[in-house]
Order: structure tokens, then C-alpha cells, then sequence
């Protein structure tokens, strides 16, 4: 059996950032997950590619610089994906002080190397398409910009390019143990649909198992870690749209912690995040009550349109898995990241990823490649994402192109299409000339052409996976759709 040069255990954010880094520097690799892609944490993010404003509070310098250098990164090769935004912090004399913000939001201006987005200012609300959706009294605030990404998304294109590198991505697929045998990893895995077992050897080991990443240390691989993990439950809920606009909210409370209001699939606002310890079943996390109230109460204290649990529509938790640094409050502990090397000197190393963030994920495969002693330069910061190569990076011309050339789909779809899949979404649209071409229509527009895309190129395999991660569709398709699409996929 040959050997695999790298095997990694987790199919979310960082896992598939490591195997996509790998792979376009020639390695061979084995990625397994026990679920879907991006099941987890790294599909219930706050959704933004972003430096970490609060994050300067805690003098995460660092943190922050990268961070916002990985945003010019990520904007550029996946300008499908990620998208510029404007945030609105409005202001109240009770709150953080004036110039501390405007100190802030000038260090975030020009530590990183903005160069694509425009830049902070002190606003007037009152009045000022940026002051829509909130409430009569809010005067004046301060603008500035981050990304938007579809996090999920995200994932699933750094697994689809490390498999078109030869990276084998191996989904509902659980690691069961592993040991070191003649300078060789020899794991069992589990075909967790069949139960059927294999046994992968590699020269390299990965855990980049999230939440699970100390479960994996102390139980499949039998080892102790040096670094612990600090779980932190966040969680988030969507509502009906709140205010007419694009931008977005950044609002204070009064116990110092902020949340976010996000415009939502055109439809809704976003609204989170909670930051809570946690010591339960990952796999179990769902938004309690008292945190629902908690965002409803925190929103309705600086929205013109009031809040109630009764009007929550969709919600989602995830736990993050931070390097614990012995914060005192779960917001205050960092989200920069740590990797721990356990290198013998008869080979077989292994790296565990304790933290990190979305925005990072790719510096963080560096750096890990890095610890590995992997040799070879990458180009994971200029290569696009699949569907990224979009001429000029303007996504609007690349909209008003997919519509002309496929004029039966509505203004609606071919964005959503475009948004999803960018150029590759030629690749199941092909020569249609009908919807009726694109076969059965599953509703929301999701027909059977997509749903074998989704399948064949994007390791789908529930109906889950396709309405709630590699879209949101979940959300706006109608009653029956989940039993009928489960149907069609025999899941």
C-alpha cells in the first residue's frame, strides 16, 4: 500500500485549507470527516472576512494585521464568495468613548494593507441611508468596511480544489485509531454510512478535528496535548428583514459585548453572535431560550423595528474551538490560532490545530505546512478558488453575462447561481435552453442539473447538505422540498 504523504482528520475550515495547501505543492493527500463538510463550527460563523475590530481591545495586533491582509487575499480569488460590506457602528455617549473608536478604526484603516475597500469615517446617522433601520434618536456613529463570505462555501471550494490536485476527500468517514509503525501513520477509518473499515497509512498525520481536536488526541491517537482546547458556544438567529439597504450593524451593549445585524439572503437579517463556555457534545449544540432573548433584546435596544423570540425564523449555534490562554470571559479568549508538533525523530509527525478563524484559515495551512518541514512554495493566496477566476474580479459584469447568456433564468437565479458557483456554474447550466432543460425543478429554482453538480463535484449527499450548506436554500424553497430531494437522492 502506498502511503499517503499527508492524512488529515476534519472536514471543516482548516482541515480543507491544509489539504487544498498540500495539494498544489504536490502532496498526496487523504482528507476524512465523519460528517459532512463544513458541518460544524465552520458553518455557523457570524459569516464575515473580517480583521476582528474588538479584537485591537485585547492588543491582538498581530491577529488583526493578518486577518486583514487575508482579506484583500480572499476577496481577490473568490470574488463570488466574499464581498465587501459596509458596517455602521453607531454611537451612544454611554458606550465605549469616541475616540477610542475613531482610534481603532485608524489602526484597522492601515495595519493591514487596505487596499480594495474604503476606508472608516465618522458618519451622520440621522437622516442617512447608513442611519436606515434604526431608531429616531441615533444621531451619529461611524462606517467602515469588512467582507461577507458564505462560509460553508467556503470549505467546499478548498475541498473541490485539493481534489482537482489529486487530494482524496473522504466524507461521512470517521478516523478510529491510529499508531505509529516504522516512521508510518497507520490509521483505521470508518465508512460511517456502511460501517465499513480500512486501514490509510501516511507519512504525516493532521488533526484539525475542531471541537474534537483534544477527543481525537486522548482517543484515537492514545496521546496527551500540551496546548487545551476552550469550547465556546456561539450562537446566531435570522429574522425577517429589518431595514431596506445593504449595510450592516455593529452594535454595542451594555455589558461591552457587540453583535452584529447583517443583511441575510435578501430576505432576512442576520443577527449574533453569543459567546458562552461549553462542555457538552459538539455534535448536540443548539441556541438555547435565554440566548435567543439575549439577541432579540440586544438588536430591538438599536433597531426601529422591534424583536421577539416569536419572529425568529431559522437559528444556529456552533462551538468554537479556541486555544485556551486563560481568559477570564469567554468573548475576551483569543481567536489566533496555535499548532502543536509532535515530531519523533524516526519520522511519522503529527500536528493538532488548537483556535483560529475563518479569515485565517490560510495563513494558518501555511504555517502548518511550515511546521511540517513541507517544502515548496504555495500559491494559495493568488491561485481563485474554483469559480473565482472571474475576468477583472467585476462581479456585476460577470452577472449581467450569466443572465444574457441564459436569459430564461430569473434576475434572482442567475445571481444566486453566480453567487454560488461563479464561472462553474456554466458547468451544469451547459447548453440549456429552458429551465424545463435543467430537469425536475426541486423548488427555489434548485433543479435536477444542480443537484447532480452538487453531488458529483461537490460531495453532497443529503438533502441537508445541499439546503443548508452548500446554500441557504433551506430558507426559501417550500413545503416538501426536503422529503422530495431526499427522495431523489435516496438519503
Amino acid at each position: 500500500m502506498t502511503p499517503f504523504d499527508m492524512l488529515i482528520i476534519g472536514g471543516g475550515i482548516n482541515g480543507a485549507g491544509i489539504a487544498r495547501d498540500a495539494a498544489l505543492r504536490g502532496l498526496s493527500v487523504c482528507l476524512v470527516e465523519q460528517d459532512d463538510l463544513a458541518a460544524h463550527t465552520s458553518s455557523a460563523s457570524t459569516k464575515l472576512i473580517h480583521g476582528g475590530l474588538r479584537y485591537l481591545e485585547y492588543y491582538e495586533f498581530r491577529l488583526v494585521r493578518e486577518a486583514l491582509a487575508e482579506r484583500e487575499r480572499l476577496l481577490a480569488i473568490a470574488p463570488h464568495i466574499v464581498w465587501p460590506m459596509r458596517f455602521v457602528l453607531p454611537h451612544s455617549p454611554e458606550m465605549r468613548p469616541a475616540w477610542l473608536l475613531r482610534l481603532g478604526l485608524f489602526l484597522y484603516d492601515h495595519i493591514g494593507g487596505r487596499r480594495s475597500l474604503p476606508g472608516s469615517a465618522a458618519v451622520r446617522l440621522a437622516g442617512s441611508a447608513l442611519g436606515v433601520g434604526l431608531k429616531a434618536g441615533v444621531a451619529k456613529g461611524f462606517a467602515y468596511s469588512d467582507c461577507w463570505v458564505e462560509d460553508s462555501r467556503l470549505v467546499v471550494l478548498n475541498a473541490m480544489d485539493a481534489a482537482e490536485h489529486g487530494a482524496s476527500i473522504r466524507t461521512r468517514t470517521k478516523l478510529i485509531s491510529a499508531r505509529r509503525e516504522g516512521g508510518l501513520w497507520h490509521a483505521s477509518i470508518e465508512d460511517t454510512r456502511t460501517g465499513g473499515r480500512e486501514t490509510v497509512i501516511a507519512r504525516r498525520l493532521v488533526n484539525a478535528a475542531g471541537p474534537w481536536v483534544s477527543d481525537v488526541l486522548h482517543g484515537a491517537l492514545g496521546r496527551n496535548a500540551g496546548s487545551k482546547t476552550r469550547l465556546v458556544k456561539g450562537s446566531h438567529i435570522v429574522v425577517p428583514r429589518l431595514y431596506e439597504g445593504e449595510h450592516a450593524f455593529l452594535l454595542q451593549n451594555p455589558d461591552k459585548r457587540i453583535i452584529f445585524v447583517i443583511p441575510y439572503e435578501q430576505n432576512f437579517s442576520l443577527v449574533g453572535t453569543t459567546d458562552l463556555p461549553f462542555s457538552e457534545d459538539p455534535a448536540g449544540v443548539a441556541i438555547s431560550a435565554d440566548e435567543t432573548a439575549y439577541l432579540c433584546e440586544s438588536a430591538a435596544r438599536w433597531m426601529a423595528k422591534d424583536i421577539t423570540p416569536a419572529d425568529v425564523v431559522w437559528s444556529y449555534s456552533g462551538v468554537r474551538p479556541l486555544h485556551d490562554d486563560g481568559a477570564e470571559s469567554a468573548s475576551a479568549v483569543t481567536r489566533d490560532y496555535v499548532l502543536e508538533v509532535d515530531a519523533p525523530a524516526e519520522g511519522a509527525p503529527l500536528l493538532s490545530v488548537f483556535g483560529g478563524k475563518i479569515t485565517t484559515y490560510r495563513r494558518l495551512a501555511e504555517a502548518a505546512l511550515g511546521k511540517l518541514e513541507v517544502g515548496g512554495k504555495t500559491n494559495t493566496g493568488v491561485a481563485p478558488l474554483p469559480g473565482g477566476d472571474i475576468a477583472g474580479g467585476d462581479f456585476g459584469r460577470f452577472v449581467a453575462d450569466l443572465a444574457a447568456a441564459y436569459p430564461f433564468l430569473a434576475p434572482s437565479l442567475a445571481r444566486r447561481l453566480a453567487r454560488a458557483y461563479g464561472t462553474r456554474a456554466t458547468r451544469f447550466l451547459g447548453q440549456a435552453k429552458s429551465m424545463a432543460e435543467l430537469g425536475e425543478d426541486f423548488g427555489g429554482g434548485l433543479t435536477a442539473a444542480e443537484v447532480e453538480y452538487l453531488r458529483t463535484q461537490e460531495f453532497a449527499c443529503t438533502a441537508e447538505d445541499i439546503l443548508w450548506r452548500r446554500s441557504k436554500l433551506g430558507l426559501h424553497v417550500p413545503a416538501g422540498t426536503h422529503a422530495r430531494l431526499a427522495a431523489y437522492l435516496g438519503s
